[in-house]
This record gives structure tokens, C-alpha cells and sequence, in this order.
């Protein structure tokens, strides 16, 4: 019988009072996603989510088996590994805390949710990025503050036009909340449904 990742409760934090900078690659490899995709996921992911940081600012941490999402590829989503040539750290919540506005487990590291299983971590992650951003468009993108070409386009605007797809604007991660020309926030989940169904016509 072979037992899911996230009942292999091989680690624990450090005893800490405060959120310690611990290196991913050792114990466990971390997967980061902004919170509007996070949150999705989360709730897809249901009872087989492991155990879960919140990041005070917002975004989610995923801890995964090492080496079990490096090849991985969605808009905003970031696999935090041990590199070659440099380390890489995850700033770690003591485990009582699982509330607040600090960082915090989310959902609490016990012996029966420590790591979540990729695969189904991936879909989750994919299904909230579709969810949110529409379809991811083909090629790369210009993004339209810095006018750099983007591998991971989020569309902020669609003009209505005469022909059945208006024109999207894109924009790379860092500058999609900074759209305001036409609207004060980027694309909602509705508004980019309603433009994958002009495109899908």
C-alpha cells in the first residue's frame, strides 16, 4: 500500500517565536501563488490540500516533494527549489500559528497534512489560472507598461470592437495590478469567462 505524500509527517518546524528562514530543497520543495489563485485552489483541492502558509501579504505556500513541480509553467505561480549555485528560503511560521494577520498555516501542519501531491496541486493551480485569466493566449505578449514581451500574459483590459474578439491588453505579473487606464483593477474571473466566449464563437 503506498502512502500519500502528504500523510508523511517526516518534518516539523524548528521550535521558533517568530517566522524562521528555513531552505527549500531539503525538507520539502515550496509552491507560491498569488492569493486570488491561491484561494481557488484551495478550495478545489478540498480535503486533499497538505498543509498550507499564509504569507502575510497574501500569498499561499504549497509544500511538495522535492523535485516534484520544477517543470512547472503557470501565469504568477513560482516553484521555489534549491538552485545550483545559490540557496533558497521560506519564511516558516511557528506552528501555533494558524491565525491572524501575520504569517501563518493556513491549514495547520499536523501528521496527516504535511505534503501535498503535485499532480493534484498542479490542477488545482491550472483550474484557478483558467478560472481567472481565460485561456492563455498563443506566443508571447507584450505587456503594456514596460513593452516587454511576457511568458506569462494577464490580460487587464478587452475593448469591445466590431468584430467578434475585442483587443486584449496584457501585462506581465508585476505590472498587472498596475493597470488603470480603463479600469482601476485587473480583469475579473466573470469578465474574463464573457471574453473566452467572444473567442470560443
Amino acid at each position: 500500500m503506498q502512502i500519500q505524500p502528504r500523510t508523511l509527517a517526516l518534518w516539523t518546524p524548528p521550535p521558533a517565536v517568530d517566522v524562521e528562514a528555513l531552505p527549500v530543497g531539503k525538507w520539502w520543495d515550496a509552491v507560491k501563488a498569488p492569493s486570488n489563485i491561491g484561494e481557488r485552489a484551495l478550495k478545489a483541492l478540498g480535503d486533499e490540500t497538505g498543509a498550507v502558509i499564509q504569507d502575510k501579504h497574501g500569498p499561499l505556500y504549497w509544500l511538495v516533494k522535492v523535485g516534484s513541480a520544477t517543470s512547472w509553467h503557470l501565469r504568477q505561480v513560482r516553484v521555489l527549489t534549491e538552485l545550483a549555485d545559490e540557496r533558497t528560503y521560506l519564511g516558516v511560521p511557528p506552528v501555533s500559528w494558524t491565525d491572524g494577520l501575520r504569517t501563518h498555516w493556513r491549514v495547520p501542519l499536523s501528521a496527516d497534512r504535511y505534503l501535498t501531491d503535485a499532480g493534484e496541486l498542479w490542477e488545482a493551480l491550472a483550474e484557478a489560472d483558467r478560472a481567472e485569466y481565460g485561456r492563455m493566449p498563443v506566443g508571447r505578449q507584450l505587456c503594456y507598461r514596460c513593452q516587454l514581451p511576457t511568458d506569462e500574459p494577464i490580460p487587464v483590459d478587452v475593448e469591445d470592437g466590431r468584430s467578434d474578439v475585442g483587443k486584449v491588453t496584457y501585462a506581465c505579473p508585476p505590472h498587472a495590478p498596475l493597470y488603470t487606464r480603463r479600469r482601476p483593477r485587473p480583469l475579473t474571473s466573470a469578465t474574463a469567462a464573457e471574453h473566452e466566449g467572444r473567442r470560443s464563437r
